[in-house]
């Protein structure tokens, strides 16, 4: 108990020192790969560094002079190694032909690794942290040739807010961002402000959001960047509040409603709000993320959509940075055609063929176009198929459940919904049964697990947050050993 006790106080100390900016690092520029042709190596005299920080870069072998520049920020207890070996961008790097500059903070900066994203004398235009990645921006354009009107930035938590301090200051040096479980620029200019930033909304208008990009470069008019922000619905480490606070901030830069274009569903439980430009092409893209806690997505895998590897702070549900790179136009297509392209039909004659105490069996028509088929049950994904039909199991005997069925491209699009049916399982009627805890005990009671350091329910999967005695939820079992997110109400 002892022992589960100090790593419950270890992820609280965490969570605080995001904040607090304490002095401690896991010894991150210790033993650091060297240079290489292909692979991560430290690149040094790029500047005066003013913000102490140390360059690292990923080139693939054979990099034609011209191509884009993508600079990635790690997020606190993370380094420059962990980014390059998780994040997915070196893969991406391989595909499509970029080079990535992996900015990495050192144990004199900040207490954890985090990037000082909350303080104006490192991350504004000109000084600090700010000034040294720009720095290493010029140093990498003149190394390998990068066009440098394709130079991008993105990050999770710490190096996100970071990312779009950068954006603000910078946004004559970069075209696009993409911040990943972050906060709104220059939402913090003083260290004890940063906490309110992460825990709450600030109850600013578009407007005077707007206003604190406006003022990190006063007298730039545009163009401004293409910004993607990704958050979890489920993020208790960086509220889910900024990230709309972002959106709100983004679209007034741009001078465009808080109202989206369009919207659509993506792997991993994932919707996608897009913000056309007058012109009618993506200028800010907002991907929530259903359950996610707090991290940076990936999916690991071989499949076109597939980049990254699952860890601590990097959860397996999708790859943000792959469609981040098709929102940037990495891939050659120009950028912005994941956002309101061309949705596969609606599955047609979803019926069910069968049932028992525990499953239910679908079938389905084919769709043309489709690799894949996601299954929802009540609204949420349950499953997926690569055929046209799929038995779902663990369920409540003697319960009714509704389902339908959407197609997946091979981008990993998924399409429109199918009509919805109906199917009732036989046997007795399960009791649900519901318990209010912290997550620590949940896992002790065999009703959660733990992994990577958050709490995940049992049978639904579904991110519970840190795994500490701080975070409290309460889940319902639906039907034996099935245990679902139940804060909003739990009726028995």
């Amino acid at each position: 108990m002892a022992r589960h006790t100090s790593r419950a106080g270890r992820i609280g100390r965490w969570a605080k020192a995001l904040v607090a900016g304490a002095v401690l690092t896991a010894g991150m520029l210790a033993g650091a790969p060297q240079a290489s042709a292909a692979g991560l190596g430290q690149v040094t005299g790029f500047g005066s560094n003013p913000g102490n920080l140390a360059m690292y870069s990923y080139v693939p072998s054979g990099l034609a002079t011209g191509r884009p520049l993508v600079v990635a920020l790690h997020g606190c207890v993370q380094s420059a190694t962990d980014y390059y070996n998780n994040s997915g961008w070196a893969q991406l790097a391989d595909r499509w032909g970029f080079a990535v500059v992996f900015p990495q903070t050192g144990a004199t900066n900040n207490a954890l690794s985090c990037f000082s994203w909350f303080d104006s004398s490192k991350d504004t235009r000109g000084r600090g942290e700010a000034l040294s990645v720009k720095q290493m921006v010029d140093k990498a354009v003149a190394l390998y040739g990068s066009d440098p009107s394709r130079v991008y930035v993105t990050g999770l938590s710490a190096g996100a807010g970071m990312a779009a301090d950068l954006l603000a200051d910078y946004p004559d040096v970069f075209a696009g961002g993409s911040i990943a479980s972050g906060l709104p620029a220059q939402c913090a200019t003083v260290q004890s402000a940063a906490s309110g930033c992460q825990n709450s909304g600030q109850n600013l208008t578009p407007a005077q959001w707007g206003d604190k990009v406006r003022a990190s470069n006063p007298g730039w008019t545009g163009p401004w960047p293409r910004v993607a922000i990704w958050h979890g619905s489920s993020d208790t480490t960086v509220a889910p509040v900024n990230a709309t606070e972002l959106r709100d901030q983004w679209t007034n830069v741009w001078g465009i409603p808080q109202t989206a274009s369009a919207t659509r569903s993506l792997p991993g439980s994932t919707t996608l709000s897009v913000y056309n430009d007058s012109a009618g092409r993506p200028a800010v893209q907002l991907y929530s993320v259903s359950g996610m806690g707090h991290g940076l997505p990936v999916s690991p895998g071989s499949g076109t959509a597939n980049c990254g590897q699952a860890g601590a702070y990097f959860l397996n549900t999708i790859c943000s940075s792959y469609w981040t790179g098709l929102f940037w136009g990495l891939d050659g297509s120009g950028g912005g055609d994941n956002g309101g392209g061309t949705q596969l039909p609606a599955p047609g004659g979803l019926a069910v063929t069968g049932t028992t105490d525990t499953t239910v069996s679908l079938s389905w028509s084919a769709v043309a176009g489709a690799a894949s088929y996601t299954v929802y049950r009540g609204g949420a994904q349950v499953g997926a198929a690569t055929g046209t039909a799929y038995t779902d199991s663990g369920l409540g005997a003697g319960t009714g459940y509704t389902y339908t069925v959407a197609a997946v491209d091979a981008n990993g699009a998924v399409g429109k919904t199918s009509s919805a049916v109906t199917a009732t399982t036989t046997g007795s009627v399960f009791t649900p049964k519901c318990w209010t805890d912290n997550n620590y005990n949940q896992v002790a009671a065999g009703r959660a697990h733990q992994s990577g350091g958050y709490a995940y329910a049992n049978g639904s999967n579904q991110n519970m947050g840190l795994w500490n005695l701080f975070v409290v939820h309460t889940l319902k079992e639906t039907s034996a050993g099935f245990f679902v997110l139940a804060d909003s109400g739990c009726a028995a």
